[in-house]
């Protein structure tokens, strides 16, 4: 039996405060748990499995209250075993069921890549049958974690075919997303920078109605026409400030955020290349390797003659990323950085 069979009417009146008010202003993280606890009440067939999911709510409490309303049937701790998580999760998806499977931080989805790479994103193409899986968890840098904390793993799958790979760096995208992903036939790795968690300027007003993101479709940030800065995550927040900045100078900068990593939406890259003719990419993740390369080949085989300068970008440095904080800004991209890329593109 589930733990509400055991709770006392008091008892469940006092857990089920934690419910999520639908809609309202909410920070990101609050978003995503809206948006967890509204696919869990809509479909009997999604449940949450992962390391203290349940009891303790979730590492950054994305999943506090799910237990105390939906029961361990489809709250479901497990041990520390990335593998098994994710093994679980396939298993019941080939049964119907729609799993969503947490990471305490994305940097331990290595165990589980085997499993993700060689069974849930090829089953589909093997067989016919789709692991309708979500695979979420916090990434990223900029709050202190180190090295074995702060992982940006979106390069690690891209060249993964039969993975979708979503990174929002909204509120509004989060929640969308995260029911589109659930939704999905297919399985879906879903980023969450946890810098952008409880992040006050994310803060902002979502619908009461259900709604959703589509997977695959890039949003213009800001709209501009000198240069573009194409990015996603939490570096659409630095894209932003440094267009302000720019726009003092007297540069108008246009900011795509990609939102989806894969599929990647080619045609918004290539619209916001061709638009303004000077690009910019922005990742957090190490320069050598990463998504930027794949975002430039494709402006350089399909946009070339639009362009009036070579494409820039700007990333981490290919080191580890180091638990000092002066260093570790050093190590990420920051808005100053962005600034003098850009006034070198614009000189051109």
């Amino acid at each position: 039996m589930g733990l509400n069979a055991d709770m006392s009417t008091a008892t469940k009146k006092e857990h089920r405060s934690n419910r999520p008010e639908r809609g309202g202003v909410v920070t990101f993280v609050e978003a995503i748990r809206q948006g967890l606890w509204e696919e869990m009440e809509r479909d009997p067939d999604v449940f949450l499995i992962g390391e203290d999911v349940g009891v303790y709510g979730g590492a950054f409490k994305v999943t506090d209250g799910l237990l105390d309303e939906f029961g361990e049937g489809r709250v479901i701790d497990t041990p520390i075993s990335e593998a098994a998580i994710v093994g679980a999760a396939c298993g019941a998806a080939l049964m119907g069921m729609r799993p969503v499977a947490e990471f305490q931080f994305i940097d331990f989805i290595s165990p589980a890549f085997d499993m993700l790479t060689n069974y849930a994103a090829k089953c589909r193409y093997r067989w016919g049958a789709g692991i309708a899986a979500v695979f979420r968890g916090p990434c990223g840098a900029g709050v202190h974690s180190g090295p074995f904390h702060s992982l940006n793993a979106e390069a690690f799958f891209l060249n993964t075919a039969g993975l979708k790979m979503v990174e929002p760096s909204t509120a509004y995208d989060a929640k969308g997303l995260i029911k589109a992903a659930i939704r999905d036939p297919d399985p879906v790795l879903f980023f969450e920078h946890k810098k952008l968690y409880r992040l006050p300027r994310l803060r902002e007003e979502i619908p009461e109605e259900d709604y959703t993101v589509e997977i695959g479709k890039a949003r213009v940030r800001r709209e501009g026409r000198d240069l573009s800065v194409i990015t996603f995550g939490a570096q659409t927040l630095t894209a932003l400030d440094a267009a302000e900045e720019l726009e003092k100078e007297g540069l108008d900068v246009e900011v795509l955020d990609l939102r989806t990593l894969a599929p990647m939406d080619r045609e918004a890259i290539l619209r916001t290349a061709k638009k303004t003719s000077k690009v910019l990419i922005l990742h957090e993740a190490s320069r050598t390797g990463g998504i930027g390369g794949e975002i430039a080949a494709t402006i350089a085989g399909e946009a070339f003659e639009w362009l009036d300068a070579p494409v820039v970008r700007v990333a981490a440095t290919d080191t580890p990323v180091p638990y000092s904080p002066p260093l570790e800004e050093y190590h990420l991209p920051q808005v100053k950085d962005v600034l003098e890329a850009a006034r070198r593109l614009a000189a051109y």
